[in-house]
Order: structure tokens, then sequence, then C-alpha cells
């Protein structure tokens, strides 16, 4: 079993913190200006296919040992039981070697062409078979993301009519939501049948909503009780009856609804919280239904992230940020970001790791893909000629220095909080 995920689920006596980044492999359909339906790639845009093996030397150029890793579901799953792994076997083979703990990121933002959506009922179990064959086939892998941000695919497939099924209605979101949440249940326990010590860092964006106005509080109270559904339901979490009414209006039975809040039970204990924050989390709500408007950091990451917690009071792990679209240079929102990593763990929220994200510069997140403009967007460690941005250096620095106290701490930490549990056992 990893050293780092055995740390974070079977051994809180020496669990390290854990420093990462990740390689953005999106991989959703949009419509293409021919109005034929484009598969946008973004290892392809980046040129990791062919750059792999460099790309992974720069993560231990930086001393890092974790990675934000998944296989392009879309080339590897081509039916039921069909499978083709040569690229997965030789990547996920050569970070074993060096050493490289992969948070394998097994869905993000994109089916393949025969799976034809996130409408579509029959993904769920099909992801779940996915996923054993994965967890069985690489079995020294022990951290995962099943299906990466469903807040966020879900709203861009099913309510702005951007990705995939490019639908715009309550309906269509509501059905995404519940399909991706039930995917992530079942994969889960699929993996964990497979390898009793898996752990899954289920990543999300730390979101927020604000008012314009006071004619906008009711829509902004909604939006910021919606912000929840996908954890809600992938944790068993009781949601608001606002949110129950909801989801009951737009297709959601209420066996579904039950079978989430049962079937959550047996893999909570697993779970670690990953949630990502950047500038253009936070949004104004205009009255009426008028387009939302980014707000900039207003309450700004430590704030959302102990709103979370206190929803779920679970282990939490940072697991994305860059500067796109913030106001200030890569290396200050590393800085901050950082500080409010450090204020969370001084208040004692239980928060096991960093993520910038990504490892390499990405291609048109400025349109969230939308538009196929081969736009470069400087948010890496590395450039695409893979050379080392100003921020790399200051992350390789930022782990130089603070990477020792971590994990003395780290260990500190966790000996406190298994002793507390024990005292707790011993009055109950």
């Amino acid at each position: 079993m990893d050293h780092h995920s055995r740390s974070l689920q079977r051994n809180p006596a020496s669990r390290p913190f854990l420093f990462a980044t990740g390689l953005e492999c999106s991989y959703p359909m949009i419509k293409g200006p021919d109005g034929k339906q484009l598969r946008r790639d973004e290892y392809a845009e980046t040129h990791h296919y062919q750059r792999w093996e460099e790309d992974f030397e720069l993560v231990k150029s930086l001393g890092l040992s974790v990675l934000r890793y998944g296989p392009p579901y879309h080339k590897v799953h081509h039916g039921p039981g069909r499978y083709t792994w040569d690229f997965v076997d030789e990547t996920f083979g050569r970070l074993k070697k060096l050493g490289i703990a992969p948070i394998a990121d097994l869905c993000h933002f994109g089916v393949p062409d025969w799976l034809e959506s996130f409408q579509n009922p029959d993904w769920p179990p099909y992801f779940a078979e996915y996923a054993r064959a994965f967890a069985r086939r690489y079995p020294w892998v022990e951290m995962f993301t099943p299906v990466n941000e469903i807040y966020v695919a879900a709203s861009f497939s099913a309510r702005k009519g951007l990705w995939n099924e490019q639908l715009s209605s309550d309906h269509a979101f509501v059905t995404a939501v519940k399909h991706m949440a039930q995917a992530t249940l079942l994969a889960e326990a699929a993996i964990l049948q497979v390898n009793p010590g898996a752990v899954f860092v289920q990543s999300e964006a730390t979101s927020y909503y604000h008012a314009q106005s006071p004619d906008a509080l009711r829509r902004t109270h909604r939006l910021n009780e919606m912000r929840f559904l996908s954890l809600d339901l992938c944790y068993g979490v009781e949601i608001s009856a606002l949110m129950y009414r909801y989801l009951r209006d737009h297709g959601m039975k209420r066996e579904e609804y039950e079978w989430f809040m049962n079937s959550a039970r047996s893999v909570v204990p697993a779970c670690v919280m990953g949630n990502d924050y950047y500038a253009m989390n936070e949004h104004l709500v205009p009255a009426g239904e008028g387009p939302l408007e980014p707000a900039g950091v207003v309450y700004g990451y430590y704030i959302l992230t102990r709103q979370y917690y206190e929803r779920y009071h679970m282990p939490v792990m940072h697991t994305e940020t860059n500067q796109l679209g913030a106001q200030h240079s890569a290396e200050t929102w590393l800085r901050n970001m950082w500080l409010n990593v450090l204020k969370l763990l001084e208040d004692g929220v239980p928060l096991v790791g960093f993520t910038w994200y990504s490892l390499v510069d990405q291609v048109d997140w400025d349109t969230a893909l939308v538009q196929n403009n081969g736009h470069v967007n400087p948010v890496g460690l590395f450039d695409l000629d893979r050379k080392e941005r100003v921020v790399g250096g200051h992350y390789g620095h930022l782990l130089r220095t603070w990477g020792p106290m971590m994990a003395r701490e780290s260990r500190r930490l966790d000996t406190q909080l298994l002793e507390d549990a024990h005292q707790s056992a011993g009055q109950v």
C-alpha cells in the first residue's frame, strides 16, 4: 500500500502533509464552429501524450511526490468490459518507478463517445465497472478522485448548455448531478472491494454567491444551497427542505434520494473532502434571472473552507488553485493561498494537503474550453515548453521551507487526535 494514502487513512500517527500538483486532463465535448461535436482533450493540447516522461521528471524536480493524474477515460473505455490500457500502463508504471503517488482522476468533465453524456442512466454502473477494472490492474494506486467537480461538470453540461449534453434546464441539471453522484458511490464501493485501503479525494469547487441587491437575496440563498448538492449526495448529508423540493420537482424520486443517504455510509470513512478555489469561485447575483458576474475574492479560501468543513466535518485537502482570473501575480496568489492553509490548520481544521494546479500551462480555460482558440493560459508551474515559471520556483521553495515542519506538525497533530479519539471511546 502506498505510504501517503496509508498514512491518510490507516495510520494517522504518521500522516505526512501532501504537497501536490496535477496535470489537467479535461475532455468534454463542445459544439465546434461547424456545428459538429468536438472533443477538447487537454492532454493533447498541452502535448502531454508526447512529453509525459518529461512531465513526471518535472514533478520530481520540484521535490513533489503526489500528483493529481488521470487516465484519458474517453480513450480507455470502449464498451462494456472493453478497455485499452497501453498508455495507462506506461504512465502509471512510470509513476510507480519514480515514487510519485497519483491521486487517480477517473472522470474529468466527460465520458466516452459510446456512453453519450451524463444524462445516460446506464453510465454509472458502467463507470463502476471501469473503476473496478482500474483498481484491479493497478493495485498499488491508493488515492482516487472518482468524478471530478460534479457540481461544475453538471452546471456546464446541463444548466449552461456548454459541454457534453449541452442542455439548459433544471431537470437536466438534477439528472447530471444524480448520475455523477451515483457513479461516484458505485465506483468507490467497487474500488473498496478490490482495495479496502483506498482513499477517495472528492475534488469539488468551493464556491459562494453574493447578492447584489435585496431583490436578489432569495435567488442567492437558493444558489448557496445548491452548491452543496453534489457533496451532500456523495456524503449522505441530509439536504435542506428547499433543495429536497428542488430535487423532487425536477426528477429525483424519493427512493433515489434515500439510496444516496444509505449508500454513502459505507464509503464516507474512506473519504477526504477535496476543495478547489479560484478567484472566479465567488459570484455576484443580480435580481431576476440575469447572468451572474464574478465577485473576485470576497470571503476567500479560509472562510469558504470553514463553511464546507463545518457542514461535513471531514478531513480536507486543498486540491486546486492557480492565478487565472486573479488580480495578483501567481507568486502572490500562491503565498496568499498558503497563508490561508496555515490559518485553517492553526484553527484545528484537519487539512491534509495543498495543490497548485497544474504542473504545466493549460489551453482555452479563459473561455471554459468552449471556444477552440488554442489560447495558452499561463497558470502552470512550467510553461508548455516545459520551462519553469517563476511560480514554479516559489512552489519548490515553499516545499523546502515548510515541508519539514509540516511533516513534524502533522505527526504531532495526529498523535493528539488519536489520543483524543481513544479518550472519547473510553468515555462511551
